[in-house]
């Protein structure tokens, strides 16, 4: 890598599911490419994208992206872009026993803002047992052993009165990983 360049992660939201709002992972390639990016690679089909980039900061990079996208499908998309040495603090700094979980069991919520416990008071964590979460810089950790599908806490987490204002996006550990992975190389 060159001076000056940072590998990040576009995290598109709420995109290829049921049917709607496709993106492919092929023309999501070809629009990170044309905004200038190099060492574009994608990950799974639910918006994962990885980049280097010499110019802009998270912020900047997340709009630019978001703007191309709805320039070229018709369609808004959330965008959050996160360079290498925060998704692996994000990794790294995991609540729970990860080694020891399946990726399906334990989720990472990303946000596009700082969060607080504050936001989530309305969540009574006790009623959704043995299903846990815990604040991070800029993330929530869900461990939810019979997986997201069938979360109570996760439907709970999600609801607007909690997300209002926010972007968030959700992965499961496995990506998480991943992630930090292909933006390390």
């Amino acid at each position: 890598m060159t001076t000056g360049t940072t590998t990040y992660a576009a995290l598109l939201r709420g995109i290829n599911v049921g049917g709607s709002r496709k993106v492919p992972m092929a023309e999501l390639r070809t629009l990170l490419e044309g905004l200038g990016h190099s060492g574009v690679r994608t990950y799974l089909q639910s918006g994962n994208a990885v980049f280097t980039s010499d110019h802009g900061d998270e912020d900047s990079l997340a709009d630019e992206l978001a703007g191309a996208l709805a320039d070229h499908f018709g369609f808004t998309v959330d965008v959050l872009v996160r360079d290498h040495a925060y998704l692996r603090a994000v990794r790294d700094a995991c609540p729970f026993p990860a080694a020891e979980l399946e990726g399906r069991q334990l989720h990472v919520t990303y946000f596009s803002a700082p969060v607080d416990a504050e936001r989530f008071a309305s969540v009574d964590a006790q009623a959704f047992l043995p299903e846990e979460f815990r604040l991070g810089e800029r993330v929530l950790y869900l461990y939810a052993p019979d997986g997201l599908g069938r979360s109570k806490l996760a439907e709970s987490l999600a609801k607007p009165r909690v997300t209002k204002g926010i972007v968030a996006t959700a992965r499961n550990w496995n990506t998480v990983v991943k992630l930090v992975e292909l933006t390390g190389e």
